[in-house]
Protein backbone atom coordinates (compact mmCIF):
# COMPACT_ATOMS: atom_id res chain seq x y z
CA UNK A 1 0.00 0.00 0.00
CA UNK A 2 1.49 3.30 -1.09
CA UNK A 3 1.89 5.96 1.63
CA UNK A 4 -0.36 9.01 1.27
CA UNK A 5 1.35 11.96 -0.37
CA UNK A 6 0.28 15.25 1.19
CA UNK A 7 -1.26 17.76 -1.17
CA UNK A 8 0.71 20.78 -2.38
CA UNK A 9 -1.62 23.07 -0.46
CA UNK A 10 -0.93 21.23 2.81
CA UNK A 11 2.80 21.23 2.20
CA UNK A 12 2.69 24.98 1.58
CA UNK A 13 0.56 25.50 4.65
CA UNK A 14 3.11 23.69 6.82
CA UNK A 15 6.01 25.45 5.18
CA UNK A 16 4.63 28.96 5.47
CA UNK A 17 5.66 30.91 8.49
CA UNK A 18 3.33 33.76 9.40
CA UNK A 19 4.69 37.09 10.57
CA UNK A 20 2.57 39.44 12.61
CA UNK A 21 3.12 43.14 13.16
CA UNK A 22 0.86 44.42 15.99
CA UNK A 23 0.40 48.17 16.20
CA UNK A 24 3.06 49.84 18.26
CA UNK A 25 1.79 53.42 18.21
CA UNK A 26 -1.41 52.49 20.05
CA UNK A 27 -0.82 49.29 22.04
CA UNK A 28 -3.17 49.97 24.93
CA UNK A 29 -6.35 47.87 25.00
CA UNK A 30 -9.66 49.56 25.69
CA UNK A 31 -11.95 48.38 28.48
CA UNK A 32 -15.07 46.68 27.21
CA UNK A 33 -18.30 47.29 29.09
CA UNK A 34 -19.93 44.03 30.11
CA UNK A 35 -23.59 43.78 29.15
CA UNK A 36 -26.12 41.70 31.11
CA UNK A 37 -26.20 38.06 30.10
CA UNK A 38 -30.00 37.96 30.09
CA UNK A 39 -32.58 40.48 28.88
CA UNK A 40 -35.62 41.52 30.95
CA UNK A 41 -38.47 39.03 30.62
CA UNK A 42 -41.30 41.19 29.30
CA UNK A 43 -43.53 38.24 28.44
CA UNK A 44 -43.38 35.71 31.24
CA UNK A 45 -43.27 32.18 29.96
CA UNK A 46 -42.29 33.22 26.43
CA UNK A 47 -38.57 32.65 25.78
CA UNK A 48 -36.76 35.43 23.96
CA UNK A 49 -35.40 34.46 20.56
CA UNK A 50 -31.82 35.60 19.97
CA UNK A 51 -31.37 37.68 16.86
CA UNK A 52 -28.89 36.28 14.32
CA UNK A 53 -25.45 37.88 14.56
CA UNK A 54 -24.78 40.06 11.53
CA UNK A 55 -21.34 39.76 9.90
CA UNK A 56 -18.95 42.67 10.51
CA UNK A 57 -17.53 44.49 7.51
CA UNK A 58 -13.93 45.74 7.37
CA UNK A 59 -12.97 47.89 4.41
CA UNK A 60 -9.70 49.31 3.09
CA UNK A 61 -9.50 52.43 0.85
CA UNK A 62 -6.89 50.76 -1.39
CA UNK A 63 -8.11 47.17 -1.23
CA UNK A 64 -7.42 44.80 -4.12
CA UNK A 65 -8.73 41.63 -2.46
CA UNK A 66 -11.81 40.62 -0.50
CA UNK A 67 -12.60 37.50 1.53
CA UNK A 68 -15.77 36.40 3.30
CA UNK A 69 -15.07 35.00 6.76
CA UNK A 70 -17.72 33.36 8.98
CA UNK A 71 -18.07 36.50 11.12
CA UNK A 72 -16.76 39.24 8.85
CA UNK A 73 -16.47 40.54 5.32
CA UNK A 74 -12.84 41.56 4.94
CA UNK A 75 -11.20 43.80 2.34
CA UNK A 76 -7.42 43.95 2.32
CA UNK A 77 -4.41 45.06 0.32
CA UNK A 78 -2.25 42.26 -1.08
CA UNK A 79 1.35 43.09 -1.90
CA UNK A 80 3.92 40.78 -3.46
CA UNK A 81 7.57 40.87 -2.44
CA UNK A 82 10.81 38.89 -2.30
CA UNK A 83 10.15 37.94 1.32
CA UNK A 84 9.90 34.27 2.19
CA UNK A 85 6.96 34.48 4.58
CA UNK A 86 3.42 35.80 4.67
CA UNK A 87 3.16 39.00 6.73
CA UNK A 88 0.02 40.52 8.22
CA UNK A 89 0.02 44.18 9.22
CA UNK A 90 -2.85 46.16 10.74
CA UNK A 91 -2.55 49.82 9.77
CA UNK A 92 -4.85 52.77 10.34
CA UNK A 93 -6.38 52.01 6.92
CA UNK A 94 -6.96 48.30 7.51
CA UNK A 95 -5.31 44.96 6.78
CA UNK A 96 -2.23 44.73 4.59
CA UNK A 97 -0.90 41.34 3.54
CA UNK A 98 2.58 40.88 2.09
CA UNK A 99 3.38 37.52 0.54
CA UNK A 100 6.05 35.84 -1.60
CA UNK A 101 5.36 35.86 -5.33
CA UNK A 102 5.19 32.07 -5.50
CA UNK A 103 2.38 31.72 -2.92
CA UNK A 104 -1.07 31.35 -4.47
CA UNK A 105 -4.01 33.57 -3.58
CA UNK A 106 -5.84 30.46 -2.33
CA UNK A 107 -3.02 29.75 0.11
CA UNK A 108 -3.08 33.36 1.29
CA UNK A 109 -6.83 33.17 1.90
CA UNK A 110 -6.29 29.90 3.80
CA UNK A 111 -3.73 31.66 6.00
CA UNK A 112 -6.21 34.48 6.66
CA UNK A 113 -8.87 31.93 7.59
CA UNK A 114 -6.44 30.26 9.99
CA UNK A 115 -5.59 33.53 11.79
CA UNK A 116 -8.94 35.27 11.37
CA UNK A 117 -9.50 35.74 15.11
CA UNK A 118 -6.21 37.64 15.50
CA UNK A 119 -7.00 39.77 12.45
CA UNK A 120 -10.59 40.59 13.48
CA UNK A 121 -9.60 41.41 17.07
CA UNK A 122 -6.93 43.85 15.91
CA UNK A 123 -9.17 45.43 13.28
CA UNK A 124 -11.84 45.96 15.94
CA UNK A 125 -9.27 47.67 18.17
CA UNK A 126 -8.27 49.91 15.26
CA UNK A 127 -11.92 50.82 14.66
CA UNK A 128 -12.47 51.69 18.33
CA UNK A 129 -9.38 53.89 18.38
CA UNK A 130 -10.54 55.71 15.27
CA UNK A 131 -13.96 56.34 16.82
CA UNK A 132 -12.37 57.67 20.02
CA UNK A 133 -10.10 60.01 18.05
CA UNK A 134 -13.05 61.37 16.07
CA UNK A 135 -15.00 61.98 19.29
CA UNK A 136 -12.15 63.94 20.87
CA UNK A 137 -10.55 65.35 17.74
CA UNK A 138 -8.72 68.62 18.14
CA UNK A 139 -10.51 71.64 16.70
CA UNK A 140 -8.22 73.66 14.48
CA UNK A 141 -9.09 77.10 15.81
CA UNK A 142 -7.46 79.92 17.74
CA UNK A 143 -6.63 78.79 21.27
CA UNK A 144 -6.34 75.08 20.43
CA UNK A 145 -3.46 73.19 22.04
CA UNK A 146 -1.37 70.06 21.55
CA UNK A 147 1.76 68.43 22.97
CA UNK A 148 5.19 69.62 21.88
CA UNK A 149 8.23 68.04 23.57
CA UNK A 150 5.96 66.80 26.33
CA UNK A 151 4.39 70.15 27.19
CA UNK A 152 1.24 71.96 26.09
CA UNK A 153 1.71 74.30 23.14
CA UNK A 154 -1.05 76.79 22.39
CA UNK A 155 -2.00 77.64 18.83
CA UNK A 156 -2.63 81.29 17.95
CA UNK A 157 -4.27 81.86 14.59
CA UNK A 158 -4.44 85.23 12.89
CA UNK A 159 -6.18 85.81 9.56
CA UNK A 160 -5.68 88.97 7.54
CA UNK A 161 -6.38 90.20 4.02
CA UNK A 162 -2.90 91.74 4.00
CA UNK A 163 -1.23 88.31 4.45
CA UNK A 164 -0.31 86.64 1.15
CA UNK A 165 1.38 83.51 2.46
CA UNK A 166 1.33 81.42 5.65
CA UNK A 167 3.97 82.13 8.31
CA UNK A 168 4.72 80.44 11.64
CA UNK A 169 6.38 81.91 14.71
CA UNK A 170 7.22 79.94 17.86
CA UNK A 171 7.40 81.69 21.22
CA UNK A 172 8.92 79.71 24.10
CA UNK A 173 7.46 82.10 26.70
CA UNK A 174 4.52 81.93 26.63
CA UNK A 175 4.47 78.58 24.83
CA UNK A 176 2.67 79.59 21.65
CA UNK A 177 2.84 78.82 17.97
CA UNK A 178 1.50 81.79 16.03
CA UNK A 179 0.18 81.18 12.51
CA UNK A 180 -0.62 84.04 10.16
CA UNK A 181 -2.98 83.08 7.35
CA UNK A 182 -4.63 84.73 4.36
CA UNK A 183 -8.37 85.15 4.83
CA UNK A 184 -9.17 82.45 2.29
CA UNK A 185 -6.73 79.83 3.66
CA UNK A 186 -8.38 76.46 4.28
CA UNK A 187 -8.20 74.34 7.42
CA UNK A 188 -6.03 71.82 5.58
CA UNK A 189 -3.54 74.56 4.74
CA UNK A 190 -3.42 75.42 8.44
CA UNK A 191 -2.84 71.76 9.33
CA UNK A 192 -0.12 71.44 6.69
CA UNK A 193 1.72 74.50 8.02
CA UNK A 194 1.69 73.16 11.60
CA UNK A 195 2.77 69.71 10.43
CA UNK A 196 5.63 71.19 8.39
CA UNK A 197 6.79 73.17 11.43
CA UNK A 198 6.64 70.11 13.70
CA UNK A 199 8.58 67.99 11.20
CA UNK A 200 11.24 70.68 10.92
CA UNK A 201 11.57 70.78 14.71
CA UNK A 202 11.66 66.98 14.86
CA UNK A 203 14.52 66.78 12.36
CA UNK A 204 16.43 69.43 14.29
CA UNK A 205 15.99 67.69 17.67
CA UNK A 206 16.73 64.21 16.33
CA UNK A 207 19.85 65.40 14.50
CA UNK A 208 21.24 66.83 17.74
CA UNK A 209 20.51 63.78 19.92
CA UNK A 210 21.60 61.00 17.53
CA UNK A 211 25.36 61.83 17.66
CA UNK A 212 25.24 61.90 21.48
CA UNK A 213 24.02 58.31 21.78
CA UNK A 214 26.02 57.09 18.79
CA UNK A 215 29.17 58.27 20.55
CA UNK A 216 28.11 56.62 23.84
CA UNK A 217 27.50 53.31 22.07
CA UNK A 218 30.59 53.57 19.89
CA UNK A 219 28.65 53.22 16.64
CA UNK A 220 28.22 55.31 13.51
CA UNK A 221 25.08 55.63 11.44
CA UNK A 222 24.84 56.39 7.75
CA UNK A 223 21.77 58.60 7.64
CA UNK A 224 18.65 59.73 9.50
CA UNK A 225 15.27 60.37 7.95
CA UNK A 226 11.81 61.14 9.27
CA UNK A 227 9.21 58.42 9.19
CA UNK A 228 5.42 58.65 9.03
CA UNK A 229 4.93 54.99 9.91
CA UNK A 230 1.64 53.99 11.47
CA UNK A 231 3.00 51.07 13.48
CA UNK A 232 6.42 51.96 14.84
CA UNK A 233 8.36 54.81 16.43
CA UNK A 234 11.62 54.03 14.71
CA UNK A 235 13.64 51.54 12.72
CA UNK A 236 17.26 50.79 11.86
CA UNK A 237 18.74 48.94 8.91
CA UNK A 238 21.93 46.91 8.87
CA UNK A 239 23.33 49.58 6.52
CA UNK A 240 23.08 52.16 9.31
CA UNK A 241 20.00 54.01 8.07
CA UNK A 242 17.92 55.34 10.98
CA UNK A 243 14.24 56.17 10.53
CA UNK A 244 12.49 58.06 13.35
CA UNK A 245 8.78 58.83 13.48
CA UNK A 246 8.37 62.61 13.39
CA UNK A 247 5.45 62.36 15.83
CA UNK A 248 7.95 61.65 18.60
CA UNK A 249 8.31 65.45 18.73
CA UNK A 250 5.03 65.50 20.69
CA UNK A 251 6.67 63.65 23.59
CA UNK A 252 9.16 64.54 26.33
CA UNK A 253 12.88 64.67 25.34
CA UNK A 254 13.74 61.61 27.46
CA UNK A 255 11.28 59.49 25.48
CA UNK A 256 12.87 60.68 22.24
CA UNK A 257 16.28 59.78 23.69
CA UNK A 258 15.05 56.29 24.55
CA UNK A 259 13.87 55.61 20.98
CA UNK A 260 17.16 56.96 19.58
CA UNK A 261 19.21 54.79 21.96
CA UNK A 262 17.02 51.81 21.06
CA UNK A 263 17.51 52.18 17.31
CA UNK A 264 21.25 52.86 17.53
CA UNK A 265 21.70 49.78 19.73
CA UNK A 266 20.44 47.74 16.79
CA UNK A 267 23.68 48.58 14.99
CA UNK A 268 25.32 46.29 17.56
CA UNK A 269 22.51 43.76 17.96
CA UNK A 270 19.94 43.39 15.17
CA UNK A 271 17.46 41.67 17.49
CA UNK A 272 15.73 42.11 20.84
CA UNK A 273 17.83 39.60 22.77
CA UNK A 274 19.06 40.12 26.37
CA UNK A 275 22.34 41.33 24.87
CA UNK A 276 20.45 44.00 22.93
CA UNK A 277 18.62 45.28 26.01
CA UNK A 278 21.92 45.31 27.91
CA UNK A 279 23.30 47.62 25.20
CA UNK A 280 20.32 49.93 25.59
CA UNK A 281 20.61 49.92 29.37
CA UNK A 282 24.30 50.79 29.20
CA UNK A 283 23.45 54.21 27.73
CA UNK A 284 19.87 54.63 28.94
CA UNK A 285 19.55 52.95 32.38
CA UNK A 286 15.90 53.91 32.88
CA UNK A 287 14.81 52.35 29.58
CA UNK A 288 12.09 50.14 31.12
CA UNK A 289 10.27 53.12 32.60
CA UNK A 290 10.65 55.10 29.37
CA UNK A 291 9.31 52.16 27.40
CA UNK A 292 6.20 51.96 29.60
CA UNK A 293 5.67 55.72 29.44
CA UNK A 294 5.86 55.60 25.67
CA UNK A 295 3.23 52.86 25.58
CA UNK A 296 0.92 54.93 27.78
CA UNK A 297 1.52 58.05 25.74
CA UNK A 298 0.87 56.10 22.58
CA UNK A 299 -2.86 56.08 23.35
CA UNK A 300 -2.93 59.85 23.87
CA UNK A 301 -4.96 61.81 21.37
CA UNK A 302 -2.47 63.38 19.02
CA UNK A 303 -3.47 65.96 16.41
CA UNK A 304 -4.94 64.52 13.23
CA UNK A 305 -3.37 66.12 10.18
Amino acid sequence: MKPRVPSIAKVLQRALQLDFFSELLFPEKSDTELLPQTAPDFHQGTPLTALPKLPTSFTHPNSNRKIQLPDASLEYVLLRSKRRTIGFQITEEGLRVTAPRWVTVANIDDAIQEKQQWIINNLNERRKRTERRLETAMRWEDGASFLFLGQILNLRIQRSDSVTHITTDYQEEPRELSIQLPLDASEQQLKDSVKTWLQKEAKNVFSKRLPVYADMLGVSYKSMSLSNAATRWGSCTSQGKIHLNWRLIHFAPELIDYVIAHELAHLLEMNHSPRFWARVESVFPDFKRARQRLKRHASAELPVF
